[in-house]
């Protein structure tokens, strides 16, 4: 097990519900990946890469709901700057299968 976090280290943690608008391929990425632009509600839209093509066509994306971490800084990939970290669970063959609420909910809520 890694080092555990005290309350107050996840509290720093903003994850939040987001529905997908737009994907568009990200051929320059080392790995294969989608640029996602992900609405968050009152909390704006940004834009991410996410290496889930082998799973995931462009189409099927677009809607679907999925948790995202809000509050990292930018980092730069390649020639593009990714504004949030959307989550996933990685198999052992690096698969990427996205986290989603069980159920719809209003975009931008707050996991905890």
């Amino acid at each position: 097990m890694h080092n555990p976090l005290t309350w107050a280290d996840f509290e720093k943690v903003e994850m939040r519900t987001g529905t997908i608008v737009a994907v568009e391929a990200f051929p320059q990425a080392r790995k294969p990946a989608y640029k996602l632009t992900i609405g968050f509600g009152e909390f704006g839209t940004r834009r991410t890469s996410a290496q889930v093509t082998a799973l995931y066509t462009q189409d099927e994306l677009i809607g679907k709901q999925v948790v995202a971490v809000v509050n990292f800084p930018p980092k730069q990939i390649a020639a593009f700057m990714s504004e949030c970290l959307v989550l996933g669970a990685i198999a052992a063959d690096g698969t990427v299968t996205l986290l989603q609420p069980e159920r719809k909910t209003e975009n931008g809520q707050r996991i905890g």
